[in-house]
């Protein structure tokens, strides 16, 4: 086996762990984990198109991910300066917005597939 393909394996462990350890030990990745769940069943029942399971796998991976990143840049930062310090909290908020705006679009997505559904479901 070439030295690229055992990098590449070596690669795809390490990041296999680091998700679940975020799936482990971080609550707001758990949370996001618990509502990937929950829309996932919701498009079973609801027989969701293939494009709609497209836009919402997307948008589930995007806020994961995202929170992931979130996570990392927070330990990075309390690891740089474990103290209080305005720059460092600036550099955590920032962070932070980025998974709140993929958040918000990703429930308005989820009104975009489901509303329609809701409507049909409930005659209105």
């Amino acid at each position: 086996m070439s030295k690229f393909l055992i990098g590449r394996l070596k690669g795809c462990g390490y990041a296999f762990k680091g998700a679940i350890m975020l799936l482990r030990t971080e609550p707001s990745i758990q949370v996001q984990a618990i509502l990937a769940v929950i829309m996932t069943i919701a498009g079973w029942l609801f027989h969701i198109t293939p494009i709609e399971w497209m836009i919402q796998i997307i948008c589930i991976g995007l806020i994961m991910s995202l929170e992931g990143m979130n996570t990392a840049i927070e330990a990075i930062a309390d690891f740089i300066h474990p103290d209080f310090h305005v720059k460092i909290g600036r550099i955590k908020d920032l962070a932070a917005g980025a998974v709140f705006i993929t958040a918000i679009t990703s429930i308005v997505v989820g009104c975009f597939i489901y509303i329609p559904y809701l409507i049909e479901l409930f005659d209105v």
